[in-house]
Parts: C-alpha cells; structure tokens; sequence
C-alpha cells in the first residue's frame, strides 16, 4: 500500500465530482491529467476506488442516507459514498473515517461538515458490512434499463446488472506462436487473467507476446478471417487491438482514426508487438481507396462496455446517441463504397441497444442490392448458435458466460459484396 493512501482517495472524490456532477467520463478526466501528480501505486488505487465507488453507487447511497436527514453537497456526498465502499470492502474503519474526515476537514467550503462525516462513516461502519451483501445488485439508471429491458427483458438485464457489478477481468489476444500469462483460455481463444495486477508487470508484456483486449472485443476480426496479403482497412481503429489481430495474420493494414491522440497508443502497441500496419490520422468519411476487406468499428454509446467502464450511465444521459447512430449509417454507406466487388465488410459496435446494431443492418440490407449477410462467418471457434440474430449478426451481452465473468456486449455481422 501507498504511504499516501489520502491523497489517492482525495483524487477518488475529485473524479466522482467530476463524473456525478460534470457528466464527464473517466477516460476524458484522466486524458485532461486528474491523476498526473500521483505516483503509479497512488494513480492506479484512486482509479479503483472510483470505479469501485461507480458499480457500487447504489447500495452506497441507500447506506448512508439512513444516516442523513439531507443531501449534503457532492463533494461531501461523494466522501461519504466512497468511505461506505470501503468500509464494506473490508477496509479497517478507522483508516478510512480518519481519511475521509481529514479530507472534508481541509476543504475551506465543506470544512464545517467534518462532524458529519464522522458520525455518518462511524454508523455505516457499525452496520454498513452485514448490511452489504443483501442488498440488491444496483440498477443501470432508467434511462438505459428501460430502453434495454424492452430489447433483452428483465431478466437479461438483471443479468447484465450483475455482470456490470462484478466488474470484469483482464483478457489477453496472444500473437501466433507466443506465450500468455497464466490464464483461463476462452472457448473462442482469449486468454482470461483473474486479479491481474499491474498488466505491463506480466510475463510476455515487454516482448509483445499479447496485447490486452475482451474476448468479445476480439471477435471482429475472428469474423472477417483476414488472410496475408490481403488489402483490409481498419477504420476507427484505436487503440489498435483489431489492427494488431489484423496485422498479425498477415493482411496489408491500414489503421485509420480521426485522432492523434488516440492513433499514437496504436503506433506505441504496434511497435511494442513488432507488427507493422500502415497508420494513418483523418477522418473515416473522407478516406478513399479500394480494399479486399474492411473492419468498421463504428463509434457508437459503448453501453457494451460498462463491467468495465461504470462511468459511463452516470456521464451520460443518451441525448447524443441519435446522432451516433446517424453517424454510424453514414459510415457504413461510405466503407461500402471503399469495398472492392467480392469483397467483405464487418461491421461491429460495442453497444447494446439494437438501434446501433441489428436494426443499422436491417436498413442496410434493404438499401444496398448488392449486400448480403455471411452467416458463415460467424460459425467461429465458441461462439453459440443462439448468439446468431435474425438478420444474420452475432449478438453478444455482458450476461453471456456469468460462470466465466462475462464479456463486453457488441453486435457484429459480416456483409459480402456481389463481384
């Protein structure tokens, strides 16, 4: 453990006043440098207590407000949910009570309310532990549990919920011909690593002998079946995991995204892995040329991925996800046109809300006479029958394998065009 273990919860507040407060997600708080003055150990430890605090915000808040006869500003409020979090993780109370206390104490606006604090995290800590436990799985907000029950139903949800609770662990493509780390190996060949730890601290991470990426988030590529020499255009590519699978087949890759930011993490992962792919920064409706395959991962609301990014139903509302989903037909009318005749596309979101997935691809199919769905291609090494959709795409959920930890939710379907 840190020897400053209160400024890594310190920074744990700042990011939840940010998310609960500011609607911004995790990604973008720590792209902006909320975390630079902290040491690795003490970076690493506010992150969890954050996402730990996210998964768990529910349980938390109906913990302490048996204690409350008010809500008390944010700041105080998040100190209060964080402090029940680990308290009923099994930190020692008087650890945790001191922090927090200390933490609100300091703050010239919020100072007075120390006392609060106190008395709040004392009680939680005499009761919150047992209390835990049975307590219901918390809810995705309703403005994405509704929309999603109507698709999936209760119990899928539920099931979703869990999975979103649980978190989720580390799972690892490996390069042909290397070794993983230890690990469960995935019916469809993702190695998963149960507690990890820090990831660039394993076996094989130096060397690039595999690169971190969900067993669903891997799929894609399983599905396109690239094989060497041919021309695929990886659009939307960062951070690089598709392009790396791509590259490592032995396809001639152009890995395209509209942001430098984003792009340098897949130059930094291809010349980490020794694989080579022809990076280029712009924007995917600009793009021209002719290829034998193309990969559109289009941007899209990423309610796929929230075991792993808690944030996200907090930071947002769903208010831009009309604008996603035009943006995603636009994309795909494009990529078609960059497609050679008798060429593949797969399109694939890490969504899961239909709009973004099965209907785009009804529509799509209805638009262009010279598509057709590849049902064939989804016939991949673990994947399940009943995952195949009825216009002929792969739906994945985060409630599929409960007993294996899950995986990210997509949607992915394969589309061949008339020679």
């Amino acid at each position: 453990m840190s020897d400053n273990p209160t400024a890594a919860r310190r920074s744990a507040i700042y990011l939840l006043d940010q998310i609960l407060g500011e609607g911004r997600l995790l990604s973008e708080c720590l792209a902006a440098g909320a975390l630079d003055r902290l040491d690795p150990e003490d970076r690493a430890r506010a992150q969890r207590l954050t996402l730990e605090t996210l998964r768990g915000l529910e349980r938390a808040d109906r913990l302490v407000g048996n204690y409350l006869n008010r809500t008390p500003a944010l700041t105080v409020q998040n100190a209060l949910r964080l402090g029940a979090v680990e308290l009923c993780h099994g930190e020692a109370a008087h650890g945790v009570v001191n922090a927090m206390v200390e933490i609100i104490g300091r703050s010239r606006k919020h100072g007075r309310l120390k006392g609060l604090v106190n008395a709040v995290l004392r009680k939680v800590a005499a009761e919150g532990p047992e209390a835990w436990p049975k307590m219901r799985v918390p809810r995705l907000p309703d403005w994405l549990r509704e929309p999603l029950v109507m698709a999936w139903d209760e119990e899928a949800v539920k099931g979703m919920e869990q999975a979103h609770f649980a978190g989720a662990p580390l799972d690892l493509t490996v390069k042909p011909g290397d070794a993983a780390p230890a690990g469960d190996v995935l019916p469809t060949g993702s190695v998963r690593v149960q507690d990890a730890g820090q990831v660039s601290a394993l076996p094989g991470y130096k060397d690039g002998a595999w690169w971190v990426q969900d067993a669903a988030a891997a799929l894609p590529v399983r599905v396109l079946a690239p094989t060497a020499g041919e021309t695929v255009l990886d659009l939307c590519a960062a951070p690089g995991g598709k392009t790396l699978q791509l590259a490592a087949a032995g396809a001639d890759v152009t890995a395209l995204d509209i942001s430098e930011g984003r792009i340098e993490r897949v130059r930094e992962n291809l010349a980490r892995t020794g694989l080579e792919a022809q990076v280029v920064v712009g924007d995917a409706l600009d793009h021209q040329g002719q290829y034998d395959a193309i990969l559109l991962d289009a941007p899209c609301s990423a309610t796929g991925t929230i075991r792993r990014h808690p944030d996200l139903p907090f930071a947002k509302d769903g208010s831009e996800f009309g604008g996603l989903i035009e943006l995603q037909a636009q994309m795909l009318a494009h990529a078609w046109s960059l497609l050679k005749p008798g060429g593949r596309l797969v399109y694939c979101t890490c969504s899961l809300l239909p709009d973004e997935g099965e209907v785009q691809i009804e529509e799509a199919l209805e638009q262009y006479t010279d598509m057709r769905v590849d049902r064939d291609a989804l016939t991949v090494p673990g994947v399940e029958p009943q995952w195949i959709t009825p216009e002929g795409g792969l739906r994945l959920r985060p409630d599929y394998w409960p007993d294996r930890g899950g995986m990210d939710g997509f949607y992915i379907a394969c589309l061949n065009k008339s020679a």
